[in-house]
């Protein structure tokens, strides 16, 4: 489960700095292209507005993943042993639920009902834009479920040592 984890953190570093930088360099390009040639590109915005949607859904899960989304570090470093842990699995099977419900389902759904719709410039489909929302869901749901197994091997490993 830990090399699942590890690889999937990775994946989503690399995947998301990928992004992020392609980002930029698209905005960098718009901007040249409207100051310097004076003939903007049309495709740019469009592909940005794309791009930051999956990058703000996949560094989500990033940060999910390496337990470094905010609440999670505020109430980690406050507590300590047992009560610590099951916090953490309590909070973690929060996400899962919320993740299931909202992101998985919910994005299903609002994917699957503008499929059809285009972008007006690059003609992609929406549903594409909005299935970041079901991806990143699937991602964290299961990163979330290594975590709490993880926090029960180490509850488990502190019984026997202790």
């Amino acid at each position: 489960m830990k090399t699942m984890k590890i690889f999937l953190n990775r994946l989503l570093s690399y995947l998301v700095s990928l992004l992020f930088l392609t980002m930029t360099f698209l905005v960098l390009w718009q901007v040249f292209t409207r100051y310097v040639l004076g003939n903007p590109s049309m495709f740019t915005e469009e592909l940005v507005l794309i791009i930051l949607v999956w990058t703000a859904y996949l560094g989500a899960a990033y940060a999910f993943g390496k337990r470094e989304h905010m609440s999670l570090v505020f109430l980690k470093e406050r507590m300590t042993g047992t009560r610590r842990k099951i916090v953490m699995v309590v909070i973690d099977a929060s996400i899962i639920a919320f993740s299931l419900l909202i992101l998985i389902y919910g994005g299903y759904m609002i994917s699957e009902s503008v499929f059809a719709v285009k972008t007006p410039i690059l003609g992609f489909s929406r549903g594409m834009i909005y299935i970041a929302t079901t991806v990143s869901g699937v991602i964290i749901t299961l990163l979330q479920v290594i975590n709490i197994v993880e926090d029960i091997q180490e509850e488990e490993e502190a019984e026997v040592k202790g």
